[in-house]
């Protein structure tokens, strides 16, 4: 029997028992629809992982003070500042790794501007530091090198600053208050979304360092810095970048093989690393457990199968006495079953991608519609139909002739 002829005879079996063939296909529609969805929200996660990573720059390397014994008690990270200035200038000249390094200096403070306020996080820095962080202006201007040697009262401010204090007016030029001293706004940055860690980027003002130091934050440690971003000359220079700033620290610092650092160095890219891991294996886990109704679908349509061959006995033993062989009742069957889960595999795929995209406007969820996982999906449906409808098309084909013409 061609195969042309089993489709044919399959098709016009499946017609004659339509409500029985859209329940076999629901176990394999919901299947294939859940797994779409799931791995698509898996793929959503990991896009949105490496799209807050990537936010904060790329080849960076985070060096902040810490990690200090005071007392006989181990102090945490940032608990007393150890780097300087000086630091800053030594790594910049003497680590041919790096292409540029900036400081930072972090404090809190209520700005205001007019009869509004806001409280906000106010970072010192340097005009590096955008370059490194990879963050341009939208309106106005950067920070300069002038800003920073003249402790100028400048600053440049975010987003959601801009939008909390001006609304929808141009807030360059316009002059705010932070602690009571007058800044003048001259740049807005562009919107940056949230950190990895979850916390909104764009709430932020960079005033120059000398201005941070003398007048806003301050320290009770002259010329220290709250951290220093470096970034190394390219992805593959970024581990060796490391090593030689943690070089020029330890002998600028004094620290020999049996002391313990009083500065931490942190690889942005492993961050990046192990997060899109974990969001591969919350994509993985979540196609399994999709997967499994699957199985569930392919066992029923084992089950209806057996349940159709039992009743199909007599027709069995009529196509076997008319010359039918055993390969081609086998063919029938199984092409019935592969019929049954490829037509259960297109539904479920369309739901699936609909279930997706419902899911990314209800929820605000990015999610990411595979056609790699889409195509997988569709063999996999076809695959079930073979594996499960194997055991009743070779039941049917295994059927005695002369006993299937007696069943009644």
């Amino acid at each position: 029997m061609e195969l042309w002829l089993s489709l044919k005879i399959a098709l016009r079996a499946l017609r004659a028992n339509k409500m029985r063939s859209v329940l076999t296909m629901l176990g394999i529609i919901i299947g294939i629809a859940a797994v779409i969805a799931m791995v698509a929200v898996g793929s959503g996660a990991n896009y949105l992982i490496s799209q807050q990573i990537a936010s904060i720059g790329s080849n960076i390397i985070l060096v902040i003070p810490g990690a200090t014994t005071s007392g006989g008690l181990r102090m945490g990270a940032s608990s007393t500042p150890s780097l300087t200035v000086d630091d800053l200038k030594a790594i910049r000249e003497e680590c041919p790794s790096v292409e540029l390094v900036a400081p930072t200096m972090r404090g809190t403070a209520q700005v205001v501007y007019g009869n509004l306020n806001w409280s906000t996080i106010i970072m010192g820095t340097t005009p590096e530091f955008f370059e490194i962080r990879e963050w341009p202006v939208v309106a106005g201007r950067g920070l300069s090198p002038s800003d920073v040697e003249g402790a100028t009262k400048n600053c440049v401010i975010g987003q959601t600053v801009a939008e909390n204090l001006f609304g929808s007016d141009d807030p360059v030029g316009k002059s705010v208050r932070i602690k009571k001293v007058p800044f003048t706004v001259v740049g807005l940055l562009e919107r940056k979304g949230q950190s990895p860690q979850g916390t909104d980027q764009d709430d932020i003002i960079y005033i120059p360092l000398r201005t941070a130091q003398r007048k806003i934050i301050g320290s009770q440690f002259p010329n220290t810095v709250g951290a220093m971003l470096v970034k190394a000359r390219s992805a593959e220079l970024l581990n060796k970048a490391e090593a030689e700033v943690q070089a020029l620290l330890d002998q600028r610092h004094r620290i020999g093989p049996s002391k313990d650092r009083d500065y931490t160095t942190r690889n942005l890219s492993e961050i990046l690393a192990l997060s899109e891991q974990s969001s591969k294996v919350m994509s993985l886990l979540l196609g399994a457990v999709a997967s499994i109704s699957l199985i569930v679908g392919g066992i029923g349509i084992m089950n209806i199968m057996l349940v159709s061959v039992t009743e199909r006995t007599r027709e069995i033993g009529i196509r076997m006495a008319l010359g039918a062989k055993r390969r081609d009742i086998l063919m029938q069957f199984l092409t019935e079953a592969v019929l049954l889960t490829l037509f259960g595999g297109i539904i479920g795929m369309l739901l699936g991608s609909g279930a997706a995209q419902a899911i990314s406007k209800l929820l605000d969820w990015p999610t990411l519609i595979s056609l790699k996982a889409i195509a997988i999906a569709f063999i996999f449906s076809g695959g079930v139909g073979i594996f499960f409808g194997f055991y009743p098309a070779r039941k049917a084909a295994g059927l005695n002739p002369i006993e299937a013409l007696r069943y009644e």
